[in-house]
């Protein structure tokens, strides 16, 4: 059951409207009913794992509090990262392993051939791993007590909204919302479905429209010719981006119709003026996660220049390898490691790399070179291999010639007609639109704001052009599954 088919169409309007009517005190057991209902609906074998590492983390965790020696507790903390980074580790990353230890000994002459497992990767696994990781780390530093109720907890690590790509909650934000007793607010209600609307027109309209030609080129990376990749690298870096923040809109407008806030993932992102500035804007429970847990932890920027860049590139490497198992993802983590490494060199006095007082052309320039240097690293995100990604960097940057003449074999190359274009383009200017309007304000509550006349004109013309435009594009399921 995923957010974009029309059994969850059906599945949250019933759950929404059963968990109103449900007493209060077992609100929360509705909650972990439906949730676990949610996640078996996509395969009953997922659930063990997710049980196993609700059971681990929650033990583990009581056991800090219950424990007043520092060593049980090390050992506790250090069993409970090996628990459950090993299940992410062997369904995530030992085929990826074995064929290191192939490719080397073919290399070398040597007769070994390890198996290939073939594992198929949990839906989710990489989320609710990091979220319970986060929580035992927390609980284990005393930042706040581990939680004794059960059933809440479950509920945390498995609430369905969140459960399949996040956004990465964190323990002292969101299970006090579990317990609290609340009555039905309808302007946060509200506020969810527009939301998720939003979401769902980056989702349906934009991120599939685009999807399309996106996979027919860096599926079959040999047929093309140089400005298609450029296009085309452009296209993935809006299609990844609608897909995923609007999978966070639906997951986010989702909750609060049951009157839970969870975390801003996106701000804007291709609106940033540095790396940094991008990544503070970019999959933010994600990036905040790695800073708490990995970089700060390592000695963040409170050591020596070189001490400090090598902290940047390994948390920037396992940021790739979360990802995925693959030596592109590496490549991409090992890219924006080093373009913070640079940053830092040329402006060190850049704790976060905003650079909102920069007016006019530098501000333009900034935030192009920006765009340039993330979408670098996308293509070797995307692409299938190196060995694809460095043909597309190559034909792209040093064989153009007659840029008319390419834009119009670009063309043809993608299969494109005028109609197709302009179906493209409207939806992507328009959340050019909202999302630079984001920067300065919520677009959503300034428009709920307006008188009716207003307000409601603009919401059907909303739905019109999400109705109009789903039906040009390819429905898939969301891109970050898979991760």
């Amino acid at each position: 059951m995923l957010f974009n088919s029309m059994a969850f169409a059906i599945f949250l309007p019933v759950v929404f409207l059963l968990y109103w009517i449900c007493p209060s005190k077992y609100r929360y057991v509705f909650l972990l009913a439906v949730s676990y209902y949610f996640y078996m609906s996509l395969d009953v074998r997922y659930v063990f794992l997710l049980l196993f590492t609700t059971v681990i983390s929650y033990l583990l965790a009581r056991s800090f509090n219950i424990s007043k020696s520092l060593r049980t507790k090390r050992i506790g903390l250090a069993s409970g990262i090996l628990s459950l980074t090993g299940v992410l580790l062997l369904y995530k990353y030992l085929d990826f392993f074995f064929e290191i230890i192939n490719t080397a000994a073919q290399s070398f002459s040597i007769p070994i051939q390890t198996p290939t497992l073939k594992l198929m990767l949990p839906v989710g696994i990489s989320f609710y791993t990091f979220q319970t990781l986060g929580y035992l780390i927390d609980v284990y530093k005393g930042k706040y007590p581990a939680e004794k109720h059960f059933g809440y907890y479950s509920l945390f690590v498995s609430f369905f909204p969140q459960l399949l790509s996040g956004p990465i909650g964190r323990g002292d934000k969101l299970l006090p919302q579990f317990k609290k007793i609340r009555l039905f607010d309808s302007s946060k209600a509200a506020y969810g479905l527009k939301l998720m609307a939003v979401g769902y027109f980056k989702k349906l309209v934009v991120a599939n429209l685009l999807v399309s030609s996106v996979d027919s080129v860096f599926d079959n990376v040999n047929s093309y010719i140089g400005l298609v990749y450029i296009i085309v690298t452009i296209m993935f870096a809006i299609q990844i981006y609608c897909d995923f923040s609007g999978y966070t809109d639906i997951a986010v407008g989702t909750a609060m119709l049951f009157g839970i806030e969870l975390t801003q993932n996106f701000k804007s992102p291709y609106f940033s003026h540095s790396i940094k500035e991008f990544w503070s804007r970019w999959h933010i429970s994600l990036s905040t996660w790695f800073r708490d847990y990995l970089y700060i932890p390592m000695g963040g920027n409170r050591v020596g220049r070189f001490r400090h860049a090598l902290n940047l590139m390994v948390t920037f490497l396992v940021s790739g390898l979360w990802h995925g198992a693959g030596l592109n993802f590496l490549v991409w983590g090992g890219l924006h490691g080093l373009y913070q490494i640079i940053q830092d060199l040329l402006f060190p006095g850049k704790k976060r790399g905003h650079t909102a007082s920069r007016k006019g052309f530098f501000s333009f320039l900034s935030l192009a070179l920006t765009f340039f240097l993330v979408c670098f690293a996308w293509v070797f995100f995307r692409a299938g291999n190196l060995a694809d990604a460095w043909r597309m960097i190559s034909l792209s940057l040093f064989q153009i010639n007659d840029l008319n003449e390419y834009l119009k074999t670009a063309v043809i190359c993608l299969d494109m007609t005028y109609t197709h274009m302009v179906y493209i383009s409207i939806p992507v200017i328009l959340l050019g639109i909202y999302d630079y309007a984001s920067l300065k304000t919520d677009v959503i509550s300034y428009i709920s704001s307006k008188k009716i006349w207003v307000r409601y004109p603009i919401y059907i013309l909303f739905l019109l052009v999400i109705l109009l435009f789903s039906e040009k594009g390819v429905s898939t399921e969301f891109y970050y599954f898979q991760f």
